[in-house]
Order: C-alpha cells, then sequence, then structure tokens
C-alpha cells in the first residue's frame, strides 16, 4: 500500500543520510580528519557522468578544490544574500531566483545551507545541505571539486571570488537531480518546494480569481514565500533554453556585462523577467477610504517604482495609517538599497503578469507563525495494467486510478465553505533524463464521494461528473490548484493524460481546517464461503496443531477457530446414478487417464483439461501450463497424495465452470483475453479483494505487452489466490488478519502454493 502520513501542527522533522552508505556529513568528515585526506564522493564523482549525460564539452573541464583557486576561500563572506550568486554557463536560472528567494528568509537558508561547514577549522573537503525530496529530507553531501575552465568557475559562483557556498550548493542540487544537464530548465517554485517542503501555486495577475488579495494576506499569515514577476519572452528565451556547455567558448573570450545593466524596465521602474519577492500585505484607511496595500521587494537591482504610492516618507502625514501598518510600509521609504516597493493592489495586478506562493508546510515553520496548515501527504504510483488507467477521455480504464477519500468537516474560520489546495507531483523525472524519460503529462479530478465504497467501479465516472479538477494537463514535475468546497465527501483522482503510462507520484493535501484523508482500494480479503479439507489440513498440519491421518483424511481435533462459518466443508459431489451427462462424459474421460489408482497426477490432469477445454471455441489459449495444473492439485489434493480423484476433480470442476463464465464476461471483445485493468472487478465477483500494490505487482506479472491477460495465466492467478488465502483463513486463529510462522512454516507454505 502507498505510504500515507498526515502532517499536522508542530512535527519531528527526521532527516535522512543519502549517502549510499548510509554514514551522516560528521561521519565522513571525521573519518577524512582521521586518515589525514580530502574528501572525494564515490557518489557523485569529478568525472563528465557528473556533468551531463546527453553532450559532450568542447573545452577541458578541471575539477578544482576552492584552495586550489584562490589562496583564502570562505564558505560564506558575512550573509548569505542575493549578490552572492551569479549564473555560471548552465540553463538552471530558475535556480537562481529561488536560491536568491530563499535568502530572504533566513530560518528556512540555514536548514538548506547549513552553518556548521569553513574552510578552516575542521576543513576536510566535505560540505553538506539539506533539500525536501518527496515527504523527507535530504541530507547531502559533496566534495568541494567544482568544474572549472581556466581557473575559473564555470557553473553557478559568487560575485566575490572566495565565496563559495552557492557553487557547493548547486552541486549538491545536481546530485540529487543526477548530473548538472539535469537542471538545465525549471521552475522557481520546483527549487523554492525542494528548499522547503511547501506546496505551489501560480496565479496570473490579469485573470486571477476575485479573492487574491484574501488568498495571499492568508498565505503570509501562514508563512508562506511569495514571488511576483512581470513577463519577458525574450528574457525567457535567453534564460531557459540556454544551449549550456557549448557557451563555454563564449564565456571564455566574452565578458558579459551585468544584470542590472542589461535588464528590461517598464516605464514605471518595474524590471522585466525576473524574480519580486511580497513581503507585505494590508488593507488601510486612506482618505476615508479602504485601501489595498503590497509590498514587494526587488533583489535583483535598483530600479524603483515610481507610480503611485512611491512618496517619501515625509508625506506620510497626509495618509491615516494605523499604527501596526507603519513599520511595514515606511521602512521602505528609509533607503534606496532596500529595493522596497509599496503599491496598491490593483496597480501591482496591472503592472505584475504572475504571483507564485509557496505554501509552507508545519515543519518548516516556528512558533511565531500565525496559523498553520493542517497537511495529508500520500505517495502512490501508476503502474501499466492494472493503477496507470489514464484521464477521463479513457473511460474503460480511467476508475482504475489511484483513489483517495477526503472528508471536510469545519468550513473556514471567515466563510462556510472549506479552502483547500491539492498538490500532484511526479517523483524523480530529473533523475530519470539519463534514461530517456522526462516528465508525464498528469492532472487530478475531485468527485462527490459515494458512501461505503472501498473503491469506485467504472459505471459511476460514467454517469457523475466532477466537482473541480486541475486547470489543465501538464508535463511539469507539479500541478496544484486551490479550491472552495462545501464542508462534505469527496473523491480525488490523480492521473497522468494517457493510460499505460508509468510514474511515482506524490499528492499533499492543505486545508485551512483539520481534514481525513484516506486512499482507497486498500482492503485485502476474501470472502469464499466453500471450502475444501485439504487447506484447511495442510493450514494445521503447518501450524504444527495436529497430525494428518492420510488413511480417513480428516482432522484430529482443529482448533475450533479454525473451523468457523467461513471454512465450513461443500457439499459432497453427487452420487454416480445423479451424475448429468456432463459429469458422465468427465467421469470416462477421468478413469481412461486415471488407471487402476483412480487418482490423476498433475501431468495427466494438463492432459484431460487441456482436451475439454480445447473444444470451447469462445477460450483461445495454447493449453494449460504445468505450473498451472500444479497449483490445481495444490488447491484440490484433499489428502496430500499429490494426486486428484475423481470427487475432488468434480468439486474443481464446479469452480472451473464459474471462472470461465467469469473469464468470458470480462472479455468483451471475444479476443480470447482478459484486459488487465479489468482483473480486480473479476476477482472481486469471485470473492477476492486486493490492493493496488498486490493488483500491479499481478499485472507486472500475468498481462502482456498489450495489458492483457490469457486464460492460463488468468486461471494459474484465481487458483494460487483461493489457495493463499484458505491457508491464510486457516492459519489465524482469531480473524484478526495476521498470523505467525517460522522459516520452516513459511517455506512449506511457499511451496505448497
Amino acid at each position: 500500500m502507498p505510504l500515507q502520513s498526515t502532517l499536522s501542527g508542530r512535527n519531528s522533522n527526521q532527516v535522512v543520510n543519502s549517502q549510499w552508505d548510509g554514514k551522516s556529513f560528521e561521519q565522513l568528515r571525521q573519518e577524512c580528519l582521521q586518515k589525514g585526506v580530502l574528501f572525494e564522493d564515490p557518489d557523485f564523482p569529478a568525472a563528465d557522468s557528473s556533468l551531463f549525460f546527453s553532450q559532450s564539452v568542447p573545452v577541458q573541464i578541471e575539477w578544482k578544490r576552492p584552495r586550489e583557486i584562490c589562496e583564502n576561500p570562505k564558505f560564506i563572506v558575512g550573509d548569505a544574500n542575493r549578490t552572492d550568486i551569479c549564473q555560471g554557463q548552465l540553463g538552471d536560472c530558475w535556480l537562481l531566483a529561488a536560491i536568491a528567494s530563499l535568502t530572504l528568509k533566513k530560518e528556512a537558508l540555514a536548514r538548506v545551507v547549513p552553518h556548521d561547514q569553513d574552510f578552516d577549522h575542521g576543513y576536510a573537503g566535505i560540505f553538506h545541505f539539506q533539500f525536501w525530496q518527496h515527504n523527507k529530507w535530504l541530507d547531502v553531501v559533496v566534495d568541494d571539486r567544482l568544474p572549472t575552465v581556466r581557473n575559473r568557475l564555470i557553473m553557478l559562483h559568487s560575485a566575490s571570488n572566495d565565496e563559495f557556498w552557492s557553487a557547493l550548493l548547486e552541486k549538491a542540487y545536481a546530485k540529487v537531480n543526477g548530473s548538472y544537464e539535469s537542471l538545465k530548465g525549471g521552475s522557481t517554485m520546483e527549487a523554492m518546494e525542494d528548499f522547503t517542503g511547501g506546496v505551489g501555486e501560480m496565479y496570473e495577475t490579469k485573470s486571477a480569481p476575485d479573492n487574491l488579495f484574501t488568498i495571499m494576506k492568508k498565505a503570509l499569515d501562514r508563512g508562506s514565500m511569495m514571488g511576483c514577476s512581470i513577463d519577458d519572452d525574450e528574457a525567457q528565451l535567453s534564460g531557459s533554453n540556454m544551449s549550456g556547455f557549448f557557451d563555454l567558448y563564449f564565456y571564455l573570450f566574452v565578458q558579459i556585462s551585468s544584470s542590472a545593466e542589461s535588464e528590461a524596465k517598464t516605464s514605471t521602474g518595474l524590471v522585466k523577467g525576473h524574480a519580486y519577492s511580497i513581503t507585505g500585505l494590508e488593507e488601510v484607511n486612506f482618505r476615508g477610504q479602504k485601501v489595498k496595500l503590497i509590498r514587494i521587494r526587488n533583489p535583483w537591482g535598483q530600479v524603483e517604482w515610481n507610480g503611485r504610492w512611491s512618496d517619501k516618507i515625509k508625506d506620510l502625514h497626509y495618509y491615516d495609517i494605523k499604527e501596526e501598518c507603519m513599520y511595514i510600509y515606511i521602512q521602505c521609504t528609509q533607503k534606496k538599497q532596500f529595493s522596497n516597493i509599496r503599491m496598491e493592489f490593483e496597480d501591482f495586478k496591472r503592472n505584475y503578469d504572475k504571483v507564485e506562493i509557496c505554501n509552507m508546510s508545519p515543519d518548516a515553520l516556528d512558533d511565531t507563525t500565525k496559523r498553520h496548515w493542517e497537511v495529508n501527504v500520500f505517495e502512490g504510483n501508476w503502474i501499466r495494467g492494472s493503477t496507470a488507467g489514464g484521464c477521463r477521455n479513457y473511460i474503460d480504464t480511467f476508475w482504475t486510478n489511484p483513489q483517495f477519500r477526503l472528508q471536510l468537516k469545519d468550513a473556514d474560520d471567515d466563510d462556510d465553505v472549506c479552502s483547500v489546495v491539492i498538490a500532484l507531483m511526479q517523483k524523480n523525472r530529473r533523475k530519470l533524463r539519463k534514461e530517456g524519460l522526462d516528465l508525464e503529462t498528469i492532472g487530478f479530478a475531485v468527485y462527490e464521494a459515494p458512501d461505503e465504497e472501498d473503491q469506485v467501479g467504472k459505471d459511476f465516472f460514467r454517469y457523475h461528473p466532477s466537482k473541480a479538477r486541475s486547470r489543465t494537463y501538464i508535463n511539469m514535475r507539479e500541478v496544484s490548484e486551490r479550491f472552495t468546497l462545501p464542508p462534505g465527501k469527496y473523491l480525488l483522482v490523480p492521473t497522468t493524460f494517457q493510460p499505460h503510462h508509468e510514474a511515482d507520484f506524490l499528492i499533499r493535501i492543505f486545508s485551512e481546517k483539520k481534514a481525513e484523508a484516506i486512499e482507497m482500494g486498500t482492503n485485502v480479503d476474501a470472502d469464499l464461503p466453500e471450502v475444501n479439507k485439504s487447506l484447511i489440513i495442510r493450514a494445521v498440519k503447518i501450524s504444527g496443531y495436529l497430525e494428518i491421518r492420510r488413511s480417513s483424511a480428516t482432522l484430529a481435533s482443529p482448533p475450533s477457530s479454525a473451523l468457523n462459518k467461513s471454512y465450513l466443508e461443500p457439499p459432497l459431489p453427487s452420487a454416480p446414478e445423479d451424475e448429468t451427462e456432463e459429469e458422465k462424459d468427465l467421469r470416462r474421460l477421468f478413469e481412461q487417464l486415471a488407471g487402476s489408482d483412480k487418482a490423476i497426477c498433475v501431468r495427466e490432469l494438463q492432459e484431460m483439461l487441456n482436451g475439454v477445454l480445447s473444444r470451447r471455441r469462445e477460450i483461445k489459449f495454447d493449453g494449460l501450463s504445468l505450473s498451472t495444473c500444479h497449483s490445481i492439485i495444490n488447491l484440490m489434493d484433499v489428502d496430500n497424495t499429490g494426486q486428484m480423484e475423481f470427487q475432488e476433480f468434480k468439486v474443481f470442476w464446479d469452480k472451473m465452470k464459474k471462472w470461465i463464465m467469469l473469464f468470458l464476461s470480462f472479455d468483451t471483445d471475444r479476443s480470447g483475453k482478459m484486459s488487465s485493468y479489468e482483473l480486480r472487478t473479476a476477482l472481486k465477483a469471485a470473492g477476492m479483494n486486493l490492493n493496488n500494490q498486490l493488483l500491479q505487482l499481478i499485472g507486472l506479472r500475468f498481462a502482456d505487452d498489450n495489458y492483457d491477460i490469457d486464460f492460463d495465466d488468468y486461471l494459474t492467478c484465481i487458483v494460487r489466490l483461493e489457495n493463499m488465502f484458505r491457508v491464510f483463513q486457516a492459519l489465524d486463529e482469531h480473524n484478526r488478519g495476521r498470523v505467525r510462522m517460522n522459516i520452516m512454516q513459511f517455506l512449506l507454505l511457499s511451496m505448497n502454493v
């Protein structure tokens, strides 16, 4: 079952060591100090494989340590800030912008960039950083060998030649994602989430919801990080689509002017194509009217807003601003280098194009934050043939996607609806680029949930529209949307756009009030009222409760709990004189094969079943395998002789006819095969409920390249499942859903299945 965790209020943060041997930064550093050597990272070596995976570099790259680049290197000079960061020859300006925003939130920065490291005391050529990755924090260690050309850093670096925290941070982030090349192209929000563990939202100001100011104000109250930007097509073209390593020629011989000199400016003094930080919102009284104000910080240069509300502090005595707002809006006018801007919210929407909000999870906030989000987190996957059902356009498979039930009980404090942010993230896609896998196109839909159903079937989605959904399916790492929904029960279905596309995902649900969320389809049970004695005999023998009386094939005082109503013996087969014509034909064939011992072995069973089934034109198969026939013998062999008598075979044949009818009912195109996506329903009709994890394993084991299962594999699957369910039920004395067994018992059970 996919892992579920719920975060509410303040939770402890466990940090996972990412090194292959599990050693921590401090352990590795101490080992190097004791040996008198500098650390060399085996997981991310100073080699071309760490730089790129799809192209070669036209110049000679040298990996050098900071002490080989300058005389007195420093990890951080003063405080880490925006001016410490300069983009190198890689298309990761999105990462640079995220780091710049991170420097404005010192608590978050201190976690990502621990300050317990330097080039002085305790230096061993090893550094570490912490990143949030899929619901856990990773402590990532790197050595300090950095790629250079002619003794100059070619990737992200500090404006100061002796400062290296930003270059080492980029290297650690490249390690997490597989290589430097994997960082080409991305969004600022992606990196911000990895720096904070938050959930991102993006709004177009020209088409934003009417309550955008309220959304942003609540986000600040919850400690969210917010940014805004003005579109600049030329900047986007040159920034996110750089040719990467081939620009090194240009780098070597051309001195690029500073970003401040090349920035595109609007007529009101704002900078295009760069990230601003939003640091304050408030509604104030101005000349008898309510005015919504916003404060913005420009970390990129000294250009300043020259529109309304850009007055100096001496003019503020004309404004009736309440005292607690004074600090927020006045400090930006005291010194120009603060690069702070205040403006009316309507002016903000007219001048800026995008707003990005990184909602912080409770474990990333301190106790001074006014309010915390309530968070539910699930991990899961889409597997072809079982849970990769695609979007609702593919109604025959859509219902097989993972499903999650969300119950919203309490409305927001200031409304009668519930605010919820749903974020669907696909995992590890940057790292998988080297294998030729890129981002999948993903999205999700929300439905009103029916009562008391473990897994909603195809018909529900055929006749019920969604109540909310992601705005579009898109090939981004994460798709997130904010909704306002009435209190109630909802069904969340995350999907890829097309079926059969595999990926791992993480889904996070942020709500203002506590919400309950569970994954559907997680029950594993079986309703099998008819059981033969062989399973009880075999199970009890494995448990060591009794000995088998082979002569009579009966039980000797079995534990009473092993024979409750779920384990009633099947009705005796009909007497020979009462047999139907079908049964008489089976008896004649059986006796021909059985010989004098009146029992058939596994090969004789194979011959008999293949002979009988080959007469049925609606079943197309190449014959039952010997493995399938072994499973049938194990299921029906009452006296543990390894053979089947005719009475045992007759009981099996009754089961076989039901299984054939089930198979044919799901072979809708009469191809002689069943869709693997329909296997859940077929097994449920046979009395067996499986969760997504088991269905995924079965699909991978039995489905062909077209996601179909032929009759032989279908029969093998259903026989083995019934065998395992019956043995487990017999061993489960107290009907608690769990049993104890030693290694011998486990091996006996496994070999008998």
